[in-house]
């Protein structure tokens, strides 16, 4: 499909900017439990833009317009032997690039290939104010004044509309296998921090129920040396494994309690306060399960370093998704809102109460 709402959507959000009337930005909806929404938005849907506008393989560039199912894009890159690097997590197969983006979350090989912001190399914009911005390119050396296209990255739509994304592109691993190493938690950490010091062909780790998973990807003879020192045994079937992890669908999920994703130092031990843990990110990514109130939670995290979303909402459901910010970096994010969308119209409070 292709598809080009640009004066539609530009429409409507200068009839909204002009009437304070808040928006609610939806692709596939795919991630509507992701943040707080506004009671009074009216839906400004963005999943009918559509279309590739620009890929050539052998530049590993791909330019589309935000609405684009993300599998769209996916298996558009799948048939020159290419792929996302960043793994974006689906969440019921409905979600967009556009949205993925915006979102800013990043599957399980995020330090071995990159976040969002990594990849991103441009974007085409519309503000709150109705107009059409454009920032960065389709190259990676563009350093002509600051990367703003960066700033939409995880920024939940709240400074703009995603009209376009041009993304670095990675090519599949020939060879991409899983080890499963049936060991304690202690040993799990004991030899990702090994695995951190050396080079290694690992492309995600994950430790959950007293088994390490490590996805290896490249020569055959180079994975067979890894199996022979570490032992373990390879799994059948792993990409499914690791796409259920992505997509939130494996077992550990599956519960009425809150979740929490805590971003942490990488060697940082289970939380004695979860009442069952995963780890992923090769330890820097810790999803939780927990009744303990919020503000216990994110204390705790923060003096280890780190920070903690309340990903989705059991009984704690008026804490707030995201970790607080400081006075500053509050004070940075409210002035960056005022230019793009003085109107405060985007997708208000989506992010923190009031803007």
């Amino acid at each position: 499909m292709d598809a080009d709402q640009t004066e539609e959507l530009r429409s409507r959000v200068s009839a909204a900017a002009a009437q304070g009337q808040p928006l609610e930005i939806r692709g596939g909806g795919s991630k509507a439990f992701y943040g707080h929404v506004a009671s009074d938005a009216e839906v400004l849907d963005v999943g009918g833009h559509q279309g590739v506008l620009d890929y050539e393989p052998s530049e590993l560039v791909i330019t589309v317009r935000g609405g684009t199912p993300l599998a769209t894009v996916e298996a558009v890159l799948a048939e020159s032997g290419q792929m996302l690097p960043f793994e974006p997590p689906r969440f019921g197969g409905n979600a967009t690039i556009g949205g993925a983006v915006a979102a800013g979350l990043s599957g399980p090989g995020r330090p071995w290939r990159g976040a969002v912001r990594d990849v991103l190399l441009g974007v085409r914009v519309l503000d709150g104010r109705a107009r059409l911005l454009r920032f960065g390119g389709q190259v990676m050396k563009n350093v002509a004044g600051y990367d703003l296209s960066r700033l939409m990255a995880g920024a939940m739509g709240t400074l703009g509309v995603l009209l376009e994304v041009s993304l670095r592109v990675a090519p599949l691993p020939r060879t991409e296998r899983t080890l499963a190493l049936d060991i304690g938690p202690g040993a799990a950490q004991d030899l990702l921090r090994e695995l951190r010091s050396r080079p290694v062909p690992v492309s995600a780790a994950c430790f959950v129920q007293e088994r390490l998973y490590l996805r290896l990807a490249g020569h055959g003879s180079v994975l067979d040396a890894f199996h022979a020192d570490n032992g373990g045994g390879w799994m059948d079937n792993d990409q499914d494994f690791w796409q259920r992890l992505r997509d939130h669908s494996l077992p550990f999920f599956d519960s009425g309690q809150s979740l929490w994703r805590l971003s942490v130092p990488p060697d940082t031990r289970p939380l004695d306060f979860a009442d069952d843990w995963l780890v992923d990110w090769g330890g820097a990514q810790h999803w939780i399960h927990t009744s303990a109130a919020a503000d216990s939670v994110r204390t705790r995290v923060s003096a280890l370093g780190g920070h903690a979303e309340l990903f989705r909402t059991g009984q704690t459901a008026d804490a707030g998704t995201f970790h607080p910010l400081g006075d500053e970096l509050a004070g940075l994010h409210r002035r960056l809102k005022s230019v793009f969308d003085p109107a405060g119209v985007l997708n208000p409070g989506r992010m923190y109460a009031g803007w």
